[in-house]
């Protein structure tokens, strides 16, 4: 699934349509995608709207256009957005165009995990669901303190598991939270309430650093992080840690329904 980085370089790759007026929307009517706004409202409520400016907020984005008009996307579990020529014509499985004056915006996904909203506003403002979202993990608002308490809240969960609550960490998916723990010597099958103080502050900061990391390499041009990471070596059984030192065999298992990596020897 798309996480922090990943949503950002897919957010940026409509913006090449940015202040042209929509002209014409294609969907697929059946597709899952529509189960919260029916694809005729994206049919109905886009054409002559100008495209202002697109947001991202942890896996959540919102795209503007002129008139209060707002278009929630959320890329699921195989979701992407790519551009088009104008006089594209949709595929299989791009179950959203927006044509615009010189290009096509382009909704692909195949699993229909992800999800599409339309609302209109008379006052202009974004829509109450995406004013209410947590702070973002790079925001000055996202601090110690609010991810001491947060965790605090929940001390039975394991570390992994929380680090992927959208309500805590919007954001953080999968590989982000196992490089997390990883990084900072921890397993993530670990208990929250057995973290101390300082730990919890370690928490925050390492967050804060994996998802800047991210956002500058993958979030720019999808480049690949440093080997010296766990993200590049957690995808198969048989990997071997990348800590200096290390060399052991990684273990992957499933956590609370997620396939989790971690190492042995490194996190104890």
């Amino acid at each position: 699934m798309p996480e922090l980085a990943e949503v950002d370089y897919y957010r940026k790759q409509w913006n090449a349509g940015l202040d042209e007026v929509v002209s014409r929307v294609f969907v697929h009517p059946a597709a899952r995608i529509f189960r919260d706004t029916p694809a005729a409202a994206m049919e109905r409520g886009l054409p002559d709207r100008r495209f202002l400016k697109s947001r991202a907020h942890g896996k959540q984005m919102m795209f503007e256009f002129s008139g209060g008009a707002w278009l929630g996307l959320h890329l699921g579990m195989s979701g992407e957005l790519t551009t088009a020529p104008a006089d594209h014509v949709p595929t299989k499985h791009e179950h959203l165009v927006i044509v615009l004056e010189s290009l096509a915006l382009v909704f692909s996904d195949y699993r229909m995990f992800g999800k599409v909203t339309l609302e209109i506003t008379d006052d202009e403002e974004a829509p109450l669901w995406w004013r209410n979202l947590p702070p973002q993990v790079l925001e000055r608002s996202f601090t110690k303190s609010r991810v001491g308490e947060f965790v605090k809240r929940f001390p039975k969960t394991p570390l992994k598991t929380l680090l992927l609550d959208q309500r805590g960490f919007p954001g953080i998916g999968n590989w982000m939270a196992d490089e997390i723990c990883w990084q900072l010597k921890v397993a993530p099958q670990t208990p929250a309430g057995s973290l101390n103080d300082a730990f919890l502050d370690a928490i925050w900061k390492m967050t804060r650093f994996v998802s800047r990391e991210a956002m500058e390499v993958i979030g720019t041009d999808w480049s690949d992080l440093p080997d010296s990471w766990l993200m590049n070596h957690r995808w198969r059984d048989g990997g071997i840690c990348p800590r200096r030192g290390c060399k052991s065999e990684l273990l992957r298992g499933d956590l609370r329904g997620r396939t989790t990596c971690w190492c042995p020897k490194c996190q104890e």
